[in-house]
């Protein structure tokens, strides 16, 4: 299928799933409504988030859009995951400890039971990790941030504790365990069509770039979902949009800023609202000329007019970017000075690398609402200076894998994660997701010594060294912090504002209908 579903195929998908489940598309029960608002048991759930079509997938440690993750976060659990500050928190291990040089770690684990009745242990938890490890493992999204675990010496210590060994010190193991990739499997899992986890949802059925169904997990170890069943669906933006307003579905993932000023004086639908969550920028590819010398790199984040930015892409919902990944995240230095447009000294250093009058690609894609607004706003910006910028539009359902190679500029965003983690997975050489090419070894060496600071203010101040290098030399340039928009029926309640990637984010089983 094509990346998104249209306004006639997620009217026809609706229409078809109904037919097949008894209407439970088109029409959504719930038990009676109680005076005092408090959660009430039963209905259907009906979410709908951007799609990829074929690349969707439920194998949870090949995960790379938000639908894949919000599936899998249903199905299954996470060791650890993140709080609202970004900091670990316990979820299927309720404590953790670690040696001095935090080189042995020990994660305690709670009593869960998978959906086919199997109790969680610590060799299903070295089992996971042997699969996320493994080297003929395809597209592991978070084997290359785990690659300090020395599986020959970790060990199950007892049926409920897992002790990991690792080959260098790391203090931040546990927010590590909370990236995306990274959920918990049964052992001798390896079929991604017969999921089986621990998770609030018991898996039902799924095809790719259309329709996820599953049923509530009466026996989860956090207690049982408030819903009956929970269908997500995949679709384009305005797709998604319709479908909100006509009541066709209760959950909008990711909606833009026009229509959250379309539906502000709706009665039906609301907007949760979650500031600065994530970051949106362009890439640009520091292995390769012209950018691989850091004054033509300079050149382009001089030239961006990050306010205008936010205003026209963001609707003025979002914060400036200074370059840096995870604004007001912690580790973030916040008092570096905001980079301010200078397109004199942009220009001096555009002809001072040869770019006056030069063309460079930009590739983006409409993988992702406003990259490609973004892409020709800034080529208009970097016109003012001198510098051709040619926008090219790739496929949405590859993107994010072909911009690995593909265009010297490239549209780039990031939801929620801790600034290390951001680091490891996109800014190390051999990190799988960058998409800068920013590969420096005596940079990989001061992280890896960062990492291993025990001391947190400390560490710390390590963290923010690296982040003013990134920002001084790397090929970022990050313009914008945006709020996350999601749209929900008056009908749904309990739903949080908070950042994808949290703990709190997509947690259906945590919602009711009314």
């Amino acid at each position: 299928m094509a990346s998104g579903t249209t306004r006639r195929g997620f009217l026809g998908l609706a229409g078809g799933l109904a037919g097949a489940g008894g209407a439970v598309l088109l029409s959504s029960c719930s038990s009676g409504t109680t005076a005092s608002g408090a959660p009430r048991k039963g209905g259907t759930l009906r979410a709908v988030f951007p799609g990829s079509g074929a690349k969707e997938t439920m194998d949870p440690h090949a995960q790379r859009q938000f639908v894949d993750i919000a599936r899998h976060k249903a199905v299954f659990d996470k060791l650890v995951d993140l709080g609202p500050a970004l900091r670990p928190v316990p979820r299927l291990a309720q404590r953790w400890e670690t040696n001095d040089d935090a080189t042995v770690w020990r994660f305690h684990l709670r009593a869960a039971t998978f959906h086919d009745g199997h109790v969680l242990d610590a060799d299903d938890v070295l089992y996971t990790l042997a699969r996320i490890l493994d080297p003929k493992g395809v597209d592991r999204r978070a084997r290359a941030s785990l690659s300090s675990i020395d599986l020959r010496k970790s060990r199950a210590v007892g049926k409920q504790v897992v002790e990991i060994v690792l080959t260098r010190p790391n203090a931040e193991l546990p927010s590590l365990l909370a990236m995306t990739g990274t959920a918990v499997v049964r052992r001798g899992y390896d079929d991604p069509s017969r999921p089986v986890g621990t998770g609030p949802f018991r898996f039902q059925s799924f095809t790719a770039g259309r329709s996820f169904t599953a049923r509530r997990f009466d026996d989860h170890w956090d207690g049982p979902a408030h819903l009956d069943e929970l269908r997500i669906l995949s679709a384009e933006t305005e797709a998604r949009a319709n479908a909100v307003q006509a009541g066709e579905v209760e959950y909008a993932h990711e909606m833009t800023p026009t229509f959250a000023r379309v539906v502000k004086a709706n009665r039906k639908v609301r907007i949760i609202a979650a500031p600065r969550s994530g970051a949106e920028g362009i890439v640009m590819k520091t292995d390769r000329p012209p950018f691989d010398d850091p004054d033509a790199a300079m050149a382009l984040k001089l030239l961006a007019d990050r306010a205008r930015l936010v205003e026209v892409v963001f609707g003025g919902r979002g914060a400036v970017g200074n370059d840096m990944y995870g604004k007001g995240f912690a580790y973030y230095p916040g008092d570096v000075p905001q980079r301010e447009r200078n397109v004199e000294e942009a220009r001096a250093l555009l002809r001072k690398t040869g770019l006056i009058n030069k063309e460079v690609d930009f590739y983006t894609s409409t993988a992702a609402n406003g990259f490609v607004d973004a892409a020709h706003l800034f080529a208009q910006q970097a016109g003012e200076a001198g510098l051709r910028v040619k926008v090219v539009t790739g496929p949405p359902e590859s993107y994010y894998t072909d911009q690995l190679k593909t265009g010297l500029l490239g549209s780039h965003r990031c939801g929620a994660m801790p600034i290390p983690t951001y680091i490891s997975d996109r800014l190390l050489t051999g990190s799988p997701q960058n998409a800068s090419a920013w590969e420096r070894d005596d940079f990989d060496k001061q992280f890896r010594q960062a990492q291993s600071i025990v001391d947190e203010e400390q560490r710390t101040r390590r963290y923010g060294v690296l982040q003013q290098r990134i920002h001084n030399e790397g090929g970022l340039l990050i313009w914008g912090h945006p709020d996350w928009l999601n749209a929900v029926s008056t009908r749904l309640h309990g739903v949080k504002a908070a950042q994808p990637n949290t703990v709190d984010w997509a947690r259906f089983d945590n919602v009711w209908l009314v």
